[in-house]
């Protein structure tokens, strides 16, 4: 049985202007792990327990997110994070790499996949938030409440207001859209998501986030260029239409797809057992 071992949050310095919080664990073949919008690496604890028995797990911040450095001049689309976790790897020099991605990290682990295929081996998507029609598409299709106040989230003024009164009650309505159990979304979890949301800066941040919209849809341009044996897993109360769904798979040359009963968007929360035994499966 291999020795599971972990260095705990680390920052990691790329340039001047990018660092990276990660954390490290586990032993085995290089394994990288990327959260969901508006979330972070402890959004994936769970899921990076169960396969840092089998993997050395590398769960990461990325920017703008969790306790990753804020660059306010940055336009943080998908072009740009998909650059930031291409100079992570690089920086780390990992190679043989299995890619996990969840929602936006889903989208990433493909497109990062298509950039960089000499350093990637396998890609899991789940969730792959790369559908997007107008700003904050998939968010709002949670509830009437998501709805509401993410689409107030592009008016000016109002969307800076809106976004600076967001406390812990309206962040739990909004992230209860994403799961088939809303009781599934752990109250310690929600109050670590409250605490880095009043980091300064980070409001303003999330918000050009939900601004690149468009840049994920396009993301879709990159899938072709994969070489590496693609998973898509979706819940089957993900934000995505099967149609949807099937447009991404239609676009991975022999990609499988999974679907996972009685789980949302937020599946690395709500089912992260039934989600290792997919991967740990191959």
């Amino acid at each position: 049985m291999n020795t599971i071992t972990s260095t705990g949050p680390t920052l990691l310095r790329i340039s001047d202007t990018l660092a990276m919080r990660y954390e490290k664990r586990g032993s085995g073949p290089p394994l990288l792990l990327m959260h969901t919008i508006r979330t972070q690496l402890e959004y994936l604890r769970s899921l990076a327990a169960l396969l840092s028995e089998s993997y050395t797990v590398y769960s990461i911040d990325l920017p703008g997110h969790g306790y990753s450095p804020i660059n306010q001049n940055a336009t943080l689309d998908e072009p740009y994070f998909r650059r930031a976790v291409i100079s992570f790897i690089e920086q780390l020099d990992l190679s043989g790499l299995t890619l996990i991605g969840e929602s936006i990290g889903g989208a990433l682990a493909l497109t990062v996949a298509a950039s960089i295929p000499q350093r990637v081996t396998r890609v899991y998507a789940i969730n792959p938030y790369d559908y997007e029609t107008r700003y904050g598409d998939g968010i709002r299709r949670g509830n009437w409440f998501a709805n509401f106040i993410i689409g107030s989230l592009q008016i000016p003024l109002l969307g800076a207001f809106n976004a600076a009164m967001e406390n812990k009650i309206v962040l739990k309505k909004i992230m209860s859209g994403g799961y088939h159990d809303p009781r599934k979304l752990p109250p310690d979890l929600l109050d670590e998501f409250d605490r880095v949301a009043h980091r300064p800066g980070y409001k303003r941040a999330a918000r050009k986030v939900l601004a690149g919209w468009r840049s994920w849809s396009k993301a879709r341009d990159q899938y072709r260029g994969i070489r590496a044996p693609v998973t898509l897993i979706y819940g089957d109360s993900d934000w995505s239409r099967p149609s949807e769904r099937e447009q991404t798979r239609a676009l991975i040359p022999g990609a499988r797809m999974f679907t996972l009963k009685n789980t949302g968007h937020f599946s690395a929360v709500e089912n992260p057992l039934d989600l290792s035994h997919i991967i740990l499966e191959g």
